[in-house]
């Protein structure tokens, strides 16, 4: 029991491929894409007709448009709430020490 009272855990390991990113492939990998498709090759990564598209920079923010924070509807509803929050209190503030309403 003493003995594992002074014991101390070793570091844990942490693993991770690194990724790495050449926009000149990308480009170059696109723009055999085009041609390709300008000549009627058809591409192997391709599923249902539908081409694959390995460029997704950009597709989820779009995609959460509508989900947004920091939309106009979505800061209305909360400086709505904020202040009918800040009325609420104030009133209770008010019934507290300024009124002989006893709870």
């Amino acid at each position: 029991m003493i003995g594992r009272f002074f014991h101390t855990p070793g570091t844990k390991k942490f693993n991770i491929n690194p990724r790495f990113y050449d926009p000149d492939k990308e480009e170059r990998d696109d723009r055999e894409r085009r041609i390709k498709e300008e000549m009627g090759i058809i591409d192997e990564k391709s599923d249902n007709g539908r081409i694959y598209r390995p460029n997704v920079k950009g597709q989820f923010r779009r995609a959460q448009e509508g989900f947004a924070k920091s939309s106009p509807g979505a800061r209305k509803a909360s400086n709505s709430r904020l202040i009918i929050l800040i009325m609420i209190l104030s009133l209770i503030f008010y019934l507290f020490f300024y009124s002989d309403f006893v709870f």
